[in-house]
């Protein structure tokens, strides 16, 4: 593996978009109905049937 220097890891870390991981809904959310559904406590009844 080759070195990373400060230098480096500094500009690499200084451009583009913030941040390493992007989490991406697979559904719309728009309310906090559709909140509920998703999370708790819509989220309970498929954990159950599973």
């Amino acid at each position: 593996m080759a070195k990373i220097t400060k230098e480096a890891a500094l500009l690499y870390h200084s451009q583009g978009k913030p941040g390493k991981i992007e989490v991406i809904p697979t559904k719309p959310y728009s309310t906090q109905t559709d909140l509920s559904l998703a999370y708790s406590p819509g989220v309970a009844e498929p954990c159950l049937e599973i």
